[in-house]
C-alpha cells in the first residue's frame, strides 16, 4: 500500500489532538513494518506481535512528543526495538531464567530432607519410649524436663512457673537429664 507522506502528516497531527480514525490509520499503514522488523530480531510470531502491540501502545500514548523533522517510521522502529531491548533485560534478570536440561536434571539430585513415612513412625516410637522413661522419674524432676524440653521454656521462665530461683531450676533440669540418661542406659 503506497502511503503518501502528506496524509502521514495529517493524520499524525490528528493523532496528537486525540482522533481515533488517525490512530487507526497509523497503525494499518506501519503495522507491517515494525512486526517484520520485530519477526527478523525475535524469529518468533507471538513476540514479534506481543512487541508490536508494545509499540504503538507506547507510541500512541507519547504521540504528542514525536517531532515532525523525524520520519515517523524511524520513530516507530526505535520504540519498537527499545522495548525489545526492555523484554530481554526483564528475561534475563527474571528469576524463571530459562534453564539447560543439565541443571533441571541436577535439581533431582538434591536429597530430600523431609523425613519419610518410616522416618516418622520410628520417631514416634522412640518419642513413646523416651516419655515412658521420663515418667520414671520423680514429679519434679518430669515438670522441669517437660517445661524444657517440650515447652522449650527457658530457664526463668521455668523459675517463674514452678516458683523457684533459677540457679535451683539449672540443679533440677541437670540432675533430671542425669537420671533420665541412667534409665535410658538400664533399659
Amino acid at each position: 500500500m503506497e502511503i503518501n507522506d502528506k496524509k502521514i502528516e495529517l493524520n499524525i497531527s490528528k493523532a496528537k489532538n486525540g482522533h481515533q480514525a488517525a490512530f487507526s490509520f497509523l497503525l494499518d499503514s506501519f503495522w507491517a513494518n515494525v512486526y517484520n522488523y520485530q519477526l527478523k530480531r525475535t524469529r518468533s510470531e507471538n513476540d514479534a506481535e506481543d512487541i508490536t502491540i508494545q509499540t504503538f501502545s507506547k507510541a500512541f500514548d507519547k504521540i504528542h512528543t514525536f517531532d515532525d523533522r523525524y520520519v515517523f517510521k524511524t520513530w516507530l522502529i526505535t520504540i519498537s526495538k527499545n522495548v525489545h531491548i526492555d523484554l530481554l533485560r526483564k528475561k534475563n534478570a527474571s528469576i524463571l531464567a530459562e534453564t539447560t536440561i543439565e541443571q533441571e536434571e541436577k535439581v533431582y539430585l538434591v536429597a530430600d530432607e523431609n523425613p519419610t513415612p518410616e522416618d516418622k513412625i520410628i520417631r514416634e516410637q522412640n518419642l513413646a519410649k523416651l516419655l515412658r522413661d521420663i515418667k520414671q522419674l520423680k514429679p519434679k524432676y518430669q515438670e522441669v524436663i517437660q517445661l524444657r524440653y517440650f515447652q522449650e521454656l527457658s530457664y526463668k521462665e521455668i523459675s517463674k512457673q514452678i516458683n523457684e530461683p533459677m540457679n535451683n531450676v539449672k540443679v533440677k533440669l541437670l540432675r533430671a537429664k542425669k537420671l533420665l540418661a541412667e534409665i535410658i542406659k538400664k533399659n
